[in-house]
């Protein structure tokens, strides 16, 4: 067809030519007009590379979402440039002598409507979550921020003005937990705990909370400009009214979520994006472009990748990976190091451990708990020899030595992921004859949504860290977790677990990373995951673009002193 027009229409070259001109002086003149805009004026343009889920603190559950909330609502704390708790809408706390009751001094702030912010508005929101018990109401339970009385609500329906919260007058919050909790002021960050204001929230019809503009309140640095569920791009200015405006220099985020890092670095080349994360083959070339090289910078995402296998009967050839042996035979033949050497390629760590490493030192001896990655070199490594070994023990165990399960894995979630699935596929059957991998591709709301519902044989994942302990990742299998997708169960695993949440090791920090250690080491013997790498990601970021803080826990990115010089 194109070679067609351009043949119908070579005998008015002339006229086209002039044609041609003159779209580009005007492509020209408005390119001017756009790089006239001082940076004052110009909005940050950000890649997302999944679709923001949902706005709602109840709802959202993965990291962009998060992201984005975290831009337009403050809560009771922020974090600073090395991540630790500071204060936001609190500008102080009381923490009582037996460390189970914070009393939280709210500032003066209002929300984008203009009503003031209340400690009452942290009541209604947490107690909501409590009430609709959703994917992360397990963080006020005894397995996390501990909230007196969380667990009767959240687990058996209980009164939810029986939660550990109260707003004495507007500007203080009471909070009562179970028992002390070393990290609870670092929870406060997290958008889970974050306030809604209840008129509002009341006012909209059910559901719509958070689905536009409209139906979205900011008390942040941010407000919502432009908003779609669903769609590519999401829209942020910054809001006058905001307590610390006097920080914030942008005038706002444009958020476009990009599937493909082909189209995110032609974004960034063309001045489409400012900040951008490039797949594992465009790091090399980078790095070698003088113009790009200038603008690269490799941050620890936090993510732990891993394999989540379906241990019930409902899936994977009824319940065969409930076979201890099977699985440990699965992760012993995948190497590791390859895949983050020759798929990934971005600074990832290949990973042997349920804790990535980097993630948590010692209270008392500074010593990283992850930092012997062979510590269970007998159960998780790369070794083929073992993983026969095993494979044929499973054998014997399960009567057959033909397998055949479904991978699934998010087709949104970054380049290197279906690389690595097939890399994953062609090791295992390698290693392991008699096994088949049949590999498929979803978005990652396809993919959690069968994990969750457990609709699924195995499950090519990742965990961020959603807080500063041991336990955002530990905590996950504990029995009927709602992140425990591989529905895993073991009572002494959950006793060790109880015993550092509110038993003996509360306060004795020294045996309660003994306490973990073993956790962990329960996790790793029974092969409950397959971890794999701990991701970093390279970035791209225009030049004079400044302050933007990178974090591996709770938020990854924050804009509140970010400049554009």
């Amino acid at each position: 067809v194109y070679r067609s027009c351009i043949s119908k229409y070579r005998k008015g070259e002339t006229w086209m030519k002039k044609w041609i001109a003159l779209c580009l002086s005007l492509v020209m003149v408005l390119s001017c007009c756009g790089m006239a805009a001082s940076a004052e004026e110009r909005y940050l343009g950000v890649m997302l590379s999944t679709n923001v889920m949902s706005l709602d603190t109840n709802l959202a559950t993965d990291g962009e979402s998060f992201e984005v909330i975290a831009d337009c609502v403050d809560g009771l704390m922020q974090m600073d440039a090395d991540g630790a708790a500071i204060p936001a809408l609190a500008e102080s706390y009381d923490l009582s002598e037996d460390g189970k009751t914070y009393t939280f001094h709210l500032r003066d702030a209002k929300w984008s409507n203009g009503t003031p912010v209340t400690a009452a508005d942290f009541v209604f929101a947490w107690r909501r979550i409590c009430k609709e018990a959703g994917e992360y109401a397990y963080m006020f339970d005894t397995s996390v921020g501990c909230v007196k009385g969380a667990d009767a609500i959240i687990y058996d329906g209980a009164d939810p003005a029986t939660l550990g919260v109260s707003a004495p007058d507007d500007k203080t919050l009471v909070v009562e937990l179970e028992v002390p909790v070393s990290f609870f002021p670092s929870l406060m960050y997290f958008p889970t705990f974050y306030p809604i204001n209840e008129a509002f929230y009341t006012s909209l019809e059910d559901g719509t909370y958070g689905t536009s503009p409209e139906t979205f309140l900011s008390n942040g640095a941010f407000v919502l400009e432009s908003y779609t569920p669903g769609t590519a791009n999401l829209t942020l200015k910054k809001n006058p009214d905001y307590w610390d405006a006097d920080r914030v220099q942008l005038p706002g985020i444009k958020y476009q979520v990009v599937g493909s890092s082909d189209n995110a670095l032609t974004g960034f080349k063309t001045g489409a994006l400012d900040v951008v994360t490039i797949s594992s083959n465009q790091v090399a070339s980078a790095s070698k472009d003088a113009s790009l090289a200038k603008s690269l910078t490799v941050t620890g995402a936090g993510y732990l990748w891993y394999l989540s296998f379906s241990q019930t009967e409902n899936n994977a050839q009824g319940g065969m990976l409930a076979n201890v042996n099977l699985r440990l035979a699965i992760s012993n033949s995948i190497d590791r190091e390859a895949l983050v050497e020759d798929y990934v390629m971005d600074g990832s760590l290949a990973t042997y451990t349920a804790v990535p490493p980097q993630f948590a030192a010692s209270a008392t001896t500074g010593a990283d708990f992850s930092a012997d990655q062979d510590a269970f070199a007998d159960v998780c490594g790369y070794n083929p020899e073992k993983a026969v070994e095993y494979f044929n023990a499973a054998v014997e165990e399960l009567g057959t030595d033909t397998f055949t399960f479904t991978m699934i894995y998010g087709n949104n979630e970054g380049d290197s992921v279906s690389k690595v699935a097939q890399a994953i596929k062609s090791e295992v059957e390698e290693n392991l004859p008699g096994v088949t991998i049949n590999l498929q591709p979803m978005t990652k709301a396809e993919r959690l949504d069968k994990m969750q519902n457990d609709n699924y044989d195995i499950a090519l994942t990742r965990w961020g860290p959603d807080y500063a302990d041991l336990l955002t990742y530990l905590g996950m299998w504990i029995t009927n977790n709602s992140n425990n997708y591989g529905f895993w169960s073991n009572a002494e695993y959950d006793q060790l677990i109880t015993d550092c949440t509110t038993g003996a090791y509360i306060s004795d920090y020294d045996a309660r990373w003994e306490a973990l250690f073993k956790a962990e080491t329960l996790v790793m013997q029974e092969a409950v995951i397959a971890p794999l790498f701990t991701k970093a990601n390279a970035n791209l970021i225009t030049e004079g673009v400044e302050g933007i803080d990178f974090h591996p826990v709770a938020l990854n990115r924050v804009y509140k002193s970010a400049v554009i010089k």
